[in-house]
């Protein structure tokens, strides 16, 4: 590429970009905020409204993406979106990721970092949404025990929890160590599991750059690799096995 091809598409990513961010924030603030206040005062369930507004808020979003970054296509492989009543596990690239997931869910829970109920407004909405803090206590934590109390009849209903068990983004697209905590809840309630695989959305929106990478050719893919029933009451069941498996399935 020339450099006077570089610069255009470092600016054409610049504009893009902003125009993103406007939606994102300011864009979510005028058009959305509205309907989470009258979910929040007139709904008899303001927890799944809110879940259902999150899903409409990042459709949204990533069609407006797509509008603006055409080479970029997204295809999630059938029978993803019909999944219900399951611990979802997924591999972690990009902060698209979650925002990717809650996109495909109507009714959905995740583990978010501790820092974000810390942020007046965030944290409401994700207080409001069920969502659960991560913390170093793991799942012996007051958010992740107030929130179990209340799971079993949340994945019987047909809700979803998804849960990167990595804990964080990769940096160089290889799996990282997995967590055991979305493994400890599915065994806990004697849910299946579904295991995710997001590819390339680092290659939109990769860790630690501002711009999105709009002008190239790129394909997001959500595809589902295993549907797991652990038979959780055999004598030969173990957690770190269950976390093994899974971990090598994306290796």
């Amino acid at each position: 590429m020339s450099t006077w091809m570089h610069f255009l598409k470092r600016i054409v990513d610049l504009l893009i970009t902003l125009i993103i961010w406007i939606y994102f924030i300011p864009g979510f603030v005028l058009f959305f905020s509205p309907l989470y206040l009258a979910a929040f005062i007139f709904s008899s369930n303001r927890e799944i409204a809110f879940q259902r507004l999150h899903n409409l808020y990042y459709r949204s979003f990533l069609c407006l993406v797509r509008v603006l970054a055409p080479r970029l296509k997204i295809r999630i492989q059938d029978g993803v979106t019909s999944i219900r009543s399951s611990v979802i596990v997924c591999n972690h690239l990009s902060y698209l990721d979650p925002i990717l997931l809650i996109s495909l869910f109507p009714k959905q829970k995740t583990i978010v970092k501790s820092i974000f109920f810390k942020m007046p407004v965030f944290c409401w909405l994700m207080k409001t949404s069920g969502y659960i803090p991560s913390s170093s206590e793991g799942m012996a934590s007051p958010g992740i025990i107030e929130n179990m109390e209340r799971m079993g009849d949340y994945l019987s209903s047909g809700g979803n929890l998804f849960i990167f068990p990595e804990g964080t983004r990769s940096r160089d697209g290889k799996t990282g160590k997995f967590n055991d905590g979305a493994f400890k809840i599915a065994r806990r309630f004697g849910a299946p599991i579904k295991v995710l695989q997001i590819k390339n959305t680092n290659n939109l929106f990769a860790p630690g750059k501002f711009l999105f990478n709009t002008c190239n050719q790129n394909t997001i893919e959500v595809r589902l690799i295993e549907n797991l029933n652990p038979d959780y009451k055999s004598d030969t069941f173990s957690i770190s096995g269950l976390v093994d498996q899974v971990r090598g399935l994306y290796i």
